[in-house]
């Protein structure tokens, strides 16, 4: 199979620009050309500026004619989740709420991205203010999974997801406060990392004054990479984290390299496996390909593997309370107010559920019943190995699976306690649909869970499968 731009991974393409052997010019022109071709059949982009990305690659071009010195991500495409603020581009966040709404600002993330000259390509589609784990909204419509077009692809991180693995960006950001960056990674075959809470800061999405009705999810939200490899998720890493006044969860630069952290074997790390964490509905077709996936830790990578159970009760019914209480409510309800009738069905009953006191006060509880219980197992050992998504794809206009009523238990924990993890392909079904692996570290322990990923990616490639567009 001939390779072209778009078959290059990020690293290749910065390593290429700084070397003066890839024209941006010519990545912008193969990147706009690739989603001419495939974005109006999966809807993965929902606002493009063809002309912006090519003024951007043209002043980088000159810039690396000149000889100058560019940064990490040179000359990367990279897709934005349509929750993230970049300047001069509309943010829509898939609500009729906010169809005129253009920021003034970047967000840290972007203006970091950009100071380290990656390439915008444009804004990846998303569910109505992110509150689904799909990609359809009223706005803008239905993402499709590139493996196959009838099912979602997951959410809410569902475009950047999708334009990853369709090969259109080989780097896109999402957002993580319920596995939203993790789900989409599993169903769509590409690495999703949920860094440390704060690794990445949070500005200006939490401006309740500024900005009502997008400023939800303060004390469970990441910022997080989606690429086709562990090693590119680091190298945005890289370039992006590190602490902000603005975000005060956000934390300090890391005690490791964030560029060699993917480097060294994991032989001798304690890892425990819960299949189900004791309380948790798993699609079998899933269970069967994450065990197979799990048993190349102790085969290949000589880890020891334990199977365990989680010591926390199952949060799901009250993680929905904890979440209404970090929701600017009353902007939203103006929000549906002066929306009538274009508002998404969930979000309204949201707003009209008769939400009690000890409804979130219990919810905090239940926050420190995880964070404990997680610490004591965490305590043993290095790693927790567990499915990533307990279902696969449901149909794409479809707001969420049939059954179980919880999709999401293993994603879930991580928000909570605010540990690295990440959604890692695993294999794929008998009918073709990948299945992702979830790799959770200790807290601040990112380097752990990336070294991981990049040894379990070793041992058992994926790069070489691509969905048939």
């Amino acid at each position: 199979m001939t390779t072209t731009i778009t078959d290059l991974t990020a690293t290749e393409i910065a390593d290429a620009v700084r070397a003066g052997e890839l024209s941006p010019v010519e990545i912008a022109e193969a990147v706009i050309e690739s989603v001419e071709k495939l974005n109006p059949t999966l809807n993965a982009f929902c606002i493009l500026d063809h002309e912006r990305l090519r003024t951007a690659a043209r002043d980088l071009e000159r810039r690396q004619a000149a000889g100058e010195e560019l940064g990490l991500l040179a000359g990367v495409p990279l897709a934005v989740k349509d929750l993230i603020f970049v300047k001069d581009l509309p943010m829509v966040a898939g609500s009729h709420a906010f169809r005129d709404f253009q920021p003034d600002e970047d967000d840290v993330v972007v203006e970091r991205a950009r100071a380290s000259d990656a390439l915008i390509v444009g804004k990846t589609n998303t569910p109505e203010l992110g509150f689904a784990g799909n990609g359809t909204n009223p706005v803008f419509g239905a993402t499709r999974n590139p493996w196959d077009l009838s099912l979602t692809s997951g959410g809410s991180s569902a475009g950047s997801a999708a334009a990853v693995a369709a090969r259109m960006s080989p780097l896109a950001l999402g957002s993580d406060a319920a596995g939203s960056v993790r789900a989409p990674a599993a169903f769509c075959g590409v690495y999703g990392l949920k860094a440390s809470m704060g690794r990445i800061p949070l500005y200006p999405g939490c401006r309740v004054d500024t900005y009502p009705g997008l400023s939800s999810f303060e004390s469970v939200e990441h910022i997080g990479p989606l690429s086709r490899t562990v090693q590119d998720s680091a190298l945005l890493m890289a370039a992006v984290s590190g602490p902000h006044l603005r975000d005060r969860h956000s934390l300090p630069a890391a005690d490791f390299d964030w560029l060699t952290a993917t480097q060294g074997d994991i032989r001798g790390l304690r890892v425990a496996f819960s299949p189900d964490l004791g309380y948790a509905e798993v699609d079998p077709r899933v269970a069967a390909v994450v065990r197979r996936a799990v048993e190349v830790f102790e085969r290949d990578l000589g880890c020891v593997v334990d199977e365990v159970v989680a010591p926390w009760p199952d949060p799901y019914d009250d993680f929905w309370a904890m979440l209404v209480a970090e929701t600017d409510m009353e902007g939203m309800r103006r929000m549906v107010a002066e929306n009538p009738g274009k508002i998404s069905p969930h979000i309204v009953g949201m707003l009209e559920a008769p939400w009690t006191v000890d409804q979130l006060t219990r919810s905090g509880m239940m926050r420190k019943r995880v964070v404990n219980g997680m610490a004591d197992l965490m305590e043993t050992y290095d790693l927790l190995l567990t499915p990533t998504i307990a279902v696969l794809p449901w149909p794409a206009e479809d707001h969420a699976p049939a059954a179980p009523k919880d999709s999401s238990p293993f994603v879930l924990p991580m928000n909570l306690t605010g540990q690295p993890s990440a959604s890692i392909p695993a294999g794929f079904t008998d009918d073709g649909l990948p299945v992702g692996l979830m790799i959770s570290g200790r807290r601040l322990e990112d380097d752990v869970v990336l070294r991981a990923s990049a040894a379990f990616e070793a041992a058992a490639p994926w790069g070489g499968r691509r969905p048939a567009l």
